[in-house]
């Protein structure tokens, strides 16, 4: 069953997030993952728990591919860039 990765970013330097993207994406892909929205406008509707800012949806094939790949060797230096550059909250959910 596919998993989504849904991460809520708040990007403090976007210069510096842009590496973090280039660098992000053939993990991700190495993973399995396929991005299915990258920072695209929102139409936010409801906020009651929290207000979203920059959304990004990542498909892998199953749970553990999508942990797999937060755990990952090769991505520890990537995530610490995104750590620098940007606040998140970020979520790994089953599919349908």
């Amino acid at each position: 069953m596919s998993a989504y990765l849904i991460v809520d970013t708040r990007i403090h330097n976007d210069a510096e997030y842009e590496e973090y993207k280039k660098r992000a994406r053939p993990i991700v892909e190495k993973f399995g993952g396929i991005y299915r929205a990258r920072g695209g406008a929102l139409d936010i509707r409801e906020t009651d728990l929290w207000t979203p800012t920059r959304i990004v949806i990542v498909e892998f094939p199953d749970v553990k591919s999508a942990q797999d790949f937060l755990d990952s060797d090769e991505y520890a230096p990537v995530k610490s860039l995104r750590h620098k550059h940007a606040d998140c909250t970020l979520f790994i959910i089953d599919g349908a």
